[in-house]
């Protein structure tokens, strides 16, 4: 069975041969770049600096041997663009605070400041604020806060949208049929569509990291409380939002077809560790009516399925989700309330296909010995294949600190246990 066959046996929650692998397909289900340094080593596989492809997590872009020695069954389509603003290309050296030797783009500007933590600049661009900041001997970039003073009569939802977004270039539309038919033609590999349009209200995209100068709520807590003080600005803001991002996905369609499976479309968290982030009222009459657009676009217009990442407890979303077309729920993080694997299986497992949940992220896999890992991955395993409807990923990125031993410890039961034949 090929990899496109064995994903499309398991979205369509139906039993492939075995359960089916993604290492890197999207930038919520990939590894930090000095994870991955000591996983090429474990492997047994060298040669070449990796590249950090997405510089606000520091992911390593996962090269096509360690997909191979993996048994990676997905491939992610996304366009060279990151975070801050800037275009992955012509790649230079960059070493790391544990002295991980890797490549950046040549627009990944950076300062060093006097108490040793590293900023980078939006676009690149260091005549503005710099945008990310990583701690010394810190692992990934924060977004840093730049909420100038609100003034509001001058509150513009539209000024919002249009700094934040914008529609796909000739250029973009280009890469992304390029992209979509070398994989489909040249591989066999699922192929995932890194879209993400339907992210609305997206902390990381809020604050505005690819951003010179920010203008409106740009602050997390803000722009949270605004969802009561401001209720009709953040209404608009979606509403604009939901306009440009309808003809991107048109686009985008036009430019991949039905050359992949699967499609981002929400990368925001609504889940917190105990319970709902925001109340599931506020879901339904903020979020729940442009998901639900969207949703229904793909599945009256394409074979597509939709893959929608929320964090945390999301249990008090799950029936919402289902009414608003999500065919995907990704990363299942199994140790938040309310989130046991078997729960999920058992009531909503003919709801949604589960793309994660392999281990316990913030527990078993960075503390646990390598047989801990080997046990809960199997029973969960085990768990989440039953009748399909699952894809075999870590609860969110692999971190830095994920003892190497664990990591491989995890993709091993995978390729054990996850046989169905």
């Amino acid at each position: 069975m090929t990899s496109r066959e064995r994903v499309q046996l398991a979205l369509d929650h139906k039993e492939p041969d075995r359960v089916p692998i993604d290492l890197g397909a999207s930038m919520v289900t990939g590894i930090h770049v000095i994870a991955y340094v000591k996983l090429k080593e474990a492997l047994g596989i060298s040669g070449g600096k990796p590249r950090v492809y997405e510089p606000f997590q520091m992911l390593a872009e996962v090269e096509e041997s360690v997909r191979q020695a993996l048994g990676v069954d997905v491939y992610g389509i996304m366009l060279p663009h990151t975070i801050f603003g800037y275009k992955n290309e012509n790649w230079k050296p960059f070493r790391l605070f544990d002295g991980s030797e890797v490549l950046v783009s040549e627009h990944f500007v950076y300062d060093v400041l006097p108490n040793g933590d590293i900023v980078q600049y939006p676009e690149g661009d260091r005549s503005a604020p710099p945008s990310g900041r990583m701690p010394k001997d810190g692992f990934y970039f924060d977004a840093i806060v730049r909420q100038e003073p609100i003034d509001e009569a001058g509150l513009d939802p539209k000024e919002w949208v249009d700094q934040t977004y914008g529609l796909f270039t000739d250029e973009d539309l280009r890469f992304l049929e390029e992209q979509s038919k070398w994989y489909f033609d040249n591989t066999d590999y699922a192929l995932f569509g890194n879209y993400g349009g339907g992210s609305f209200g997206d902390i990381a995209i809020v604050i505005g990291p690819h951003i010179p100068h920010p203008k409106g709520i740009r602050d997390p807590e803000e722009f949270f409380i605004s969802h009561i003080t401001r209720r009709s600005y953040i209404e608009e803001i979606f509403q604009y939002e939901l306009e440009l991002q309808m003809k991107n996905i048109e686009m985008y369609h036009q430019a991949v077809g039905e050359r992949i499976q699967i499609i981002e479309i929400n990368g925001n968290d609504f889940g917190a560790q105990n319970g709902p982030f925001i109340s599931p009222e506020m879901y339904r009459e903020l979020y729940k009516p442009y998901h639900q657009v969207m949703n229904n676009w793909v599945h009256q217009n394409t074979n597509w399925k939709t893959f929608f990442h929320s964090c945390g407890s999301n249990v008090a979303f799950f029936n919402d989700f289902r009414e608003a077309g999500v065919d995907i729920f990704n990363p299942v993080q199994i140790s938040a309330a309310g989130m046991e694997p078997k729960f999920l299986k058992e009531n909503y497992g003919r709801d949604f296909v589960f793309w994660g949940g392999a281990v316990d992220s913030q527990h078993t896999l960075p503390f646990g010995t390598a047989n801990d890992v080997r046990r809960e991955v199997e029973e969960n395993v085990r768990t989440f294949m039953r009748d399909g409807g699952f894809v075999f990923n870590n609860v969110h990125n692999i971190q830095a600190d994920v003892p190497v031993e664990n990591i491989l410890a995890m993709f091993n039961v995978v390729r054990e246990t996850g046989r169905y034949l």
